[in-house]
Protein backbone atom coordinates (compact mmCIF):
# COMPACT_ATOMS: atom_id res chain seq x y z
CA UNK A 1 0.00 0.00 0.00
CA UNK A 2 1.26 3.67 -0.62
CA UNK A 3 2.81 5.15 2.09
CA UNK A 4 1.99 8.95 3.60
CA UNK A 5 3.24 10.49 0.22
CA UNK A 6 1.18 8.87 -1.61
CA UNK A 7 -2.13 8.87 0.89
CA UNK A 8 -1.57 12.58 0.39
CA UNK A 9 -1.47 12.72 -3.26
CA UNK A 10 -5.13 11.08 -3.38
CA UNK A 11 -6.01 14.41 -1.50
CA UNK A 12 -6.38 17.99 -3.40
CA UNK A 13 -3.30 20.39 -2.98
CA UNK A 14 -4.70 22.54 -0.41
CA UNK A 15 -5.41 19.02 1.93
CA UNK A 16 -1.96 18.26 1.12
CA UNK A 17 -0.55 21.63 2.28
CA UNK A 18 -2.74 21.80 5.32
CA UNK A 19 -1.81 18.39 6.31
CA UNK A 20 2.22 18.45 5.90
CA UNK A 21 2.32 21.72 8.07
CA UNK A 22 1.85 19.48 11.23
CA UNK A 23 3.91 16.93 12.58
CA UNK A 24 4.19 14.50 15.79
CA UNK A 25 6.63 12.29 17.46
CA UNK A 26 4.18 9.81 18.98
CA UNK A 27 1.18 7.86 19.56
CA UNK A 28 -0.07 10.33 22.35
CA UNK A 29 0.65 13.73 21.25
CA UNK A 30 -0.86 12.62 17.74
CA UNK A 31 -4.13 11.67 19.72
CA UNK A 32 -3.81 14.78 21.90
CA UNK A 33 -3.42 16.48 18.09
CA UNK A 34 -7.55 14.98 17.22
CA UNK A 35 -8.44 17.26 19.25
CA UNK A 36 -6.45 20.16 18.89
CA UNK A 37 -8.47 23.74 18.04
CA UNK A 38 -6.25 24.11 14.90
CA UNK A 39 -7.55 22.41 11.70
CA UNK A 40 -3.47 22.29 10.28
CA UNK A 41 -3.41 19.84 14.11
CA UNK A 42 -6.08 17.85 13.65
CA UNK A 43 -5.21 17.10 9.97
CA UNK A 44 -1.09 15.96 10.82
CA UNK A 45 -2.61 14.21 14.06
CA UNK A 46 -5.25 11.90 11.22
CA UNK A 47 -1.83 11.09 8.96
CA UNK A 48 0.33 10.19 11.59
CA UNK A 49 -2.06 7.64 12.97
CA UNK A 50 -3.26 6.53 9.49
CA UNK A 51 0.78 6.17 9.00
CA UNK A 52 2.36 4.58 12.18
CA UNK A 53 -1.21 4.29 14.74
CA UNK A 54 -3.06 0.55 15.41
CA UNK A 55 -6.05 -0.65 14.92
CA UNK A 56 -7.32 0.74 17.88
CA UNK A 57 -6.66 4.04 16.59
CA UNK A 58 -9.57 3.60 14.16
CA UNK A 59 -12.07 5.02 16.64
CA UNK A 60 -10.62 8.01 17.14
CA UNK A 61 -9.99 8.81 13.16
CA UNK A 62 -13.80 7.54 12.74
CA UNK A 63 -14.63 10.79 14.63
CA UNK A 64 -13.17 12.98 12.54
CA UNK A 65 -15.36 12.23 9.86
CA UNK A 66 -17.39 14.35 11.30
CA UNK A 67 -14.83 17.30 11.75
CA UNK A 68 -16.24 20.89 11.50
CA UNK A 69 -13.46 21.03 8.60
CA UNK A 70 -13.93 19.47 5.35
CA UNK A 71 -9.95 19.35 4.67
CA UNK A 72 -9.97 17.14 7.72
CA UNK A 73 -12.76 15.12 7.25
CA UNK A 74 -11.23 14.29 3.45
CA UNK A 75 -8.26 13.18 5.68
CA UNK A 76 -9.79 11.36 7.92
CA UNK A 77 -11.54 9.09 5.64
CA UNK A 78 -8.10 9.15 3.41
CA UNK A 79 -6.58 7.99 6.93
CA UNK A 80 -9.10 5.02 7.87
CA UNK A 81 -8.76 3.49 4.31
CA UNK A 82 -4.52 3.86 4.95
CA UNK A 83 -5.27 2.47 8.63
CA UNK A 84 -7.51 -0.88 7.20
CA UNK A 85 -5.37 -1.84 4.66
CA UNK A 86 -2.24 -2.17 6.91
CA UNK A 87 -1.99 -5.95 7.76
CA UNK A 88 2.01 -5.22 9.33
CA UNK A 89 3.00 -7.92 7.18
CA UNK A 90 5.20 -7.35 4.47
CA UNK A 91 3.97 -10.92 2.36
CA UNK A 92 0.21 -9.71 2.98
CA UNK A 93 1.07 -6.22 1.76
CA UNK A 94 2.60 -7.45 -1.44
CA UNK A 95 -0.63 -9.60 -2.01
CA UNK A 96 -3.11 -6.81 -1.78
CA UNK A 97 -1.01 -4.92 -4.04
CA UNK A 98 -0.55 -7.00 -6.14
CA UNK A 99 -4.19 -7.64 -6.38
CA UNK A 100 -4.95 -4.47 -6.72
CA UNK A 101 -3.40 -4.26 -9.83
CA UNK A 102 -4.82 -7.06 -11.01
CA UNK A 103 -8.25 -5.36 -10.42
CA UNK A 104 -7.46 -2.37 -12.05
CA UNK A 105 -6.35 -4.41 -15.47
CA UNK A 106 -9.55 -6.04 -15.23
CA UNK A 107 -8.24 -9.20 -14.34
CA UNK A 108 -10.81 -10.56 -11.46
CA UNK A 109 -10.28 -13.66 -11.67
CA UNK A 110 -5.89 -13.53 -10.94
CA UNK A 111 -7.18 -11.00 -8.39
CA UNK A 112 -9.98 -13.29 -6.38
CA UNK A 113 -7.05 -15.91 -6.64
CA UNK A 114 -4.61 -13.40 -5.02
CA UNK A 115 -6.70 -11.88 -2.35
CA UNK A 116 -7.88 -15.68 -1.28
CA UNK A 117 -4.81 -16.49 -0.85
CA UNK A 118 -4.56 -13.00 1.54
CA UNK A 119 -7.06 -14.44 3.14
CA UNK A 120 -6.01 -17.56 3.63
CA UNK A 121 -3.34 -16.27 5.28
CA UNK A 122 -4.66 -14.09 7.33
CA UNK A 123 -8.31 -13.95 8.02
CA UNK A 124 -9.11 -11.69 10.62
CA UNK A 125 -7.45 -9.19 8.55
CA UNK A 126 -11.08 -7.46 7.00
CA UNK A 127 -9.48 -5.62 4.47
CA UNK A 128 -8.45 -8.55 2.22
CA UNK A 129 -11.99 -9.94 2.55
CA UNK A 130 -13.18 -6.53 1.42
CA UNK A 131 -10.98 -6.01 -1.35
CA UNK A 132 -12.51 -9.52 -2.48
CA UNK A 133 -16.15 -8.74 -2.29
CA UNK A 134 -14.68 -5.28 -4.57
CA UNK A 135 -13.14 -7.98 -7.12
CA UNK A 136 -15.91 -10.45 -7.59
CA UNK A 137 -18.62 -7.63 -7.59
CA UNK A 138 -16.62 -6.38 -11.01
CA UNK A 139 -16.74 -9.74 -12.29
CA UNK A 140 -20.31 -10.31 -11.40
CA UNK A 141 -20.21 -12.66 -8.80
CA UNK A 142 -22.79 -10.70 -6.26
CA UNK A 143 -24.20 -13.59 -4.36
CA UNK A 144 -20.05 -14.40 -3.63
CA UNK A 145 -19.03 -10.93 -2.96
CA UNK A 146 -22.22 -10.57 -0.71
CA UNK A 147 -21.00 -13.52 1.05
CA UNK A 148 -17.59 -11.48 1.53
CA UNK A 149 -19.28 -8.58 2.72
CA UNK A 150 -20.64 -10.52 5.96
CA UNK A 151 -17.28 -11.61 6.92
CA UNK A 152 -16.11 -7.76 6.10
CA UNK A 153 -18.38 -6.78 8.98
CA UNK A 154 -17.88 -9.65 11.00
CA UNK A 155 -14.65 -7.97 11.56
CA UNK A 156 -15.34 -4.15 11.16
CA UNK A 157 -18.59 -3.32 11.42
CA UNK A 158 -18.18 0.73 10.57
CA UNK A 159 -16.33 -0.17 7.51
CA UNK A 160 -18.24 2.51 5.18
CA UNK A 161 -16.78 0.92 1.79
CA UNK A 162 -18.09 -2.72 2.48
CA UNK A 163 -21.64 -1.00 3.86
CA UNK A 164 -21.68 1.34 0.26
CA UNK A 165 -20.88 -2.01 -1.32
CA UNK A 166 -24.21 -3.47 -0.13
CA UNK A 167 -25.29 -0.97 -1.49
CA UNK A 168 -24.41 -1.29 -5.13
CA UNK A 169 -24.42 -5.22 -4.72
CA UNK A 170 -28.12 -4.74 -3.96
CA UNK A 171 -28.88 -2.04 -6.68
CA UNK A 172 -27.59 -4.64 -8.87
CA UNK A 173 -30.05 -7.39 -7.82
CA UNK A 174 -32.25 -4.48 -8.23
CA UNK A 175 -33.36 -5.21 -4.39
CA UNK A 176 -33.58 -0.96 -4.34
CA UNK A 177 -34.99 -0.62 -0.58
CA UNK A 178 -32.05 -3.33 0.70
CA UNK A 179 -29.51 -0.64 -1.55
CA UNK A 180 -30.86 2.33 0.10
CA UNK A 181 -30.76 0.88 3.64
CA UNK A 182 -27.27 -0.38 3.26
CA UNK A 183 -26.56 3.12 1.58
CA UNK A 184 -28.00 5.18 4.65
CA UNK A 185 -26.01 2.99 7.33
CA UNK A 186 -22.92 3.84 5.23
CA UNK A 187 -23.95 7.55 5.49
CA UNK A 188 -24.24 7.76 8.93
CA UNK A 189 -20.90 5.90 9.59
CA UNK A 190 -19.34 8.57 7.06
CA UNK A 191 -21.57 11.49 5.82
CA UNK A 192 -18.95 12.31 3.80
CA UNK A 193 -19.71 10.12 0.44
CA UNK A 194 -21.05 12.43 -1.99
CA UNK A 195 -21.58 9.61 -4.57
CA UNK A 196 -22.98 7.67 -1.90
CA UNK A 197 -25.95 10.66 -1.44
CA UNK A 198 -26.71 10.44 -5.30
CA UNK A 199 -27.39 7.16 -5.65
CA UNK A 200 -29.78 7.27 -2.75
CA UNK A 201 -31.23 10.04 -4.40
CA UNK A 202 -31.48 8.15 -7.90
CA UNK A 203 -32.54 5.22 -6.57
CA UNK A 204 -35.49 6.52 -4.67
CA UNK A 205 -36.85 8.92 -7.75
CA UNK A 206 -36.49 4.72 -9.74
CA UNK A 207 -38.45 3.73 -7.15
CA UNK A 208 -40.95 6.26 -7.15
CA UNK A 209 -41.76 5.93 -10.80
CA UNK A 210 -41.95 2.88 -10.54
CA UNK A 211 -45.00 2.74 -8.13
CA UNK A 212 -46.23 5.73 -10.15
CA UNK A 213 -46.56 3.33 -13.44
CA UNK A 214 -47.78 0.10 -11.19
CA UNK A 215 -50.35 2.51 -9.33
Amino acid sequence: MPRVALLLLALSCSTVALAQTASYENRADALKGLAATDATQRAGAVIWLATYGTPADDEALRRRLFDENPIVRGVAEQGLWRLWSRSGDKAIDELMAKGAEETQAKLFKEAVATYSEVIRRKPAFAEGWNKRATALFLAGDYKKSLADCDQVMKRNRYHFGALSGYGQIYFHLQQYDKAIEYWKRALEVNPNMAGVENNIEFTEKLLEERRKHSA
